[in-house]
């Protein structure tokens, strides 16, 4: 499973929505539903799917799970 598609599954199944719905375009809060609280849980869930930290600042300008996709790549180097 690739990077990507690891952070699908932990979005899909954290937003309960269906995976085919978290596509990298997809807007976190305005398509997928969540909110301030599902986005702090989900960027924990990434930094122990991954063993990363993710600062809460960055965390806070993703818009899409593509921005979610690119940061956690980006420590994974």
């Amino acid at each position: 499973m690739t990077t990507a598609d690891r952070v699908k599954t932990i979005i899909a199944k954290h937003l309960s929505v269906e995976i085919e719905k978290v596509i990298e375009n997809a807007s976190i809060m305005e398509d997928l539903g969540a909110d301030s609280l599902d986005g702090v849980e989900i960027v924990m869930d990434l930094e122990g799917e991954f063993g990363i930290e993710i600062d809460d600042l960055e965390a806070e300008t993703w818009v899409t799970v593509g921005d979610a996709i690119k940061a956690v790549e980006k420590r994974l180097g």
